[in-house]
């Protein structure tokens, strides 16, 4: 049976989801009419479902960021993914759990936070939403994102090698790439998307993430065109990273309010690129959605 205290299933719009305390991730996704639509964490790839990303975005050099003269360490995507958050909240259709300093065992983030996670179906479809609050009485760095692991395919028909991402605007910035140690490039490469569409193959994918930094759109369709499709909307992020395991089946779409260390970034948190400086006693708010969208 499952404890609940650890997890909260809701239902709405024809959809249904189970989030667990650890992490606050989103472990499953279902179409009602159609079937699963989030990925099952099979080990042979990779076991992440939905992690969520904080106080940091991916890699930072030597895996330390530095405050005030200080190093502290801080490991990849950050730790909320490796705590569990209380589930202070559930009803049928939403769901909310927070993690804050309290819980956090050691001193690698030195700020008071609350951290809560939204997570809410309706007609629309299902809405994530973050609050991130400065408790404390000096600015907080901070970055965040989703990275939720869409099927790929979806169960709405159609071949994988079918599938496509097409942007709501036309995306002609060049994109980045990370080096192997997970650090941003200098460099910038020419853009996958074809005007708004981008066809992923596994091969773009051998050197990790594409990372759009210079984004016009802040919504997608995933899925086989002349079919159903997911829409994800991220309009409180300026940053998208489009990821997956070469030959997965799946494919994450990630929006960031933040992004790795640069190459030779070592500089003070607060000078990182994309990062948040919240004030005291202030609160900064993103929501991500995924509908359903028929023909």
């Amino acid at each position: 049976m499952t404890d609940p205290s650890r997890s909260a299933t809701i239902w709405g719009g024809g959809m249904s989801a189970r989030i667990d305390a650890d992490g606050a991730q989103l472990m499953t996704l279902d179409d009602d009419a159609a079937g699963p639509l989030l990925w099952d964490g099979d080990p042979q790839f990779w076991t992440g479902r939905s992690p969520i990303l904080f106080p940091v975005i991916g890699c930072v050099a030597g895996n330390a960021y530095r405050l005030d003269g200080r190093e502290y360490p801080m490991t990849k995507h950050g730790f909320a993914r490796d705590n569990r958050f209380a589930l202070d909240m559930v009803a049928a259709d939403r769901a909310r759990f927070t993690l804050t300093e309290n819980a956090r065992p050691g001193a690698d983030y030195p700020f008071a936070f609350a951290l809560s996670l939204t997570y809410a179906l309706d007609e629309g479809g299902l809405s994530m939403t973050a609050h991130i609050a400065n408790r404390g009485d000096r600015p907080m760095p901070a970055s965040f994102g989703f990275h939720p692991a869409l099927r790929w395919p979806l169960p709405y028909g159609g071949e994988r090698e079918d599938h496509a991402v097409v942007f709501a605007d036309a995306e002609p910035e060049p994109i980045r790439r990370l080096n192997p140690d997970g650090l941003l490039r200098d460099e910038r490469i020419a853009t996958p998307v074809d005007g708004d569409t981008l066809i992923p193959r596994d091969a773009m994918f051998a050197e990790d993430a594409l990372i759009f930094d210079a984004l016009r759109s802040r919504r997608v369709l995933f899925g086989v065109p002349g079919r159903t499709r997911l829409e994800v909307g991220f309009d409180d992020f300026s940053v998208l990273g489009i990821w997956t395991k070469p030959g997965a089946p799946f494919l994450c779409i990630e929006p960031w309010q933040g992004i790795a260390d640069p190459v030779g970034f070592d500089g003070d948190i607060f000078a990182k690129p994309g990062i948040m400086a919240i004030a005291p006693d202030d609160t900064r708010t993103l929501t991500m959605t995924i509908r359903k969208r028929p023909v």
